[in-house]
């Protein structure tokens, strides 16, 4: 019996898998005050790679400044820092 039919199958790969990119609050201190955080802005301020990625913010650290954000998805610790600074979300 050949090797490859000897070998157990293990795993499976979904092929409608979604990749995220990862951006954190803590890392929106560089933008200013009131300014609109949007998938070109992430990759312009070098935050994210590349700009075919589905972009999610995620709570960790603290955001000081008002600023309006659109991302794919939003975690509801990170929903809860921006809007507690004065910002709003665009989900």
């Amino acid at each position: 019996m050949p090797l490859h039919r000897r070998l157990p199958k293990r795993g499976f790969t979904n092929i409608f898998r979604k990749e995220y990119a990862v951006v954190n609050v803590q890392d929106l201190d560089r933008f200013d005050a009131g300014a609109r955080v949007d998938k070109q802005a992430l990759v312009d301020a070098g935050l994210v790679s590349n700009s075919d990625n589905l972009i999610k913010l995620l709570g960790n650290g603290e955001v000081s400044i008002a600023l309006t954000i659109a991302v794919d998805k939003v975690s509801q610790s990170a929903r809860q820092k921006v809007e507690a600074a004065g910002g709003k979300i665009e989900a």
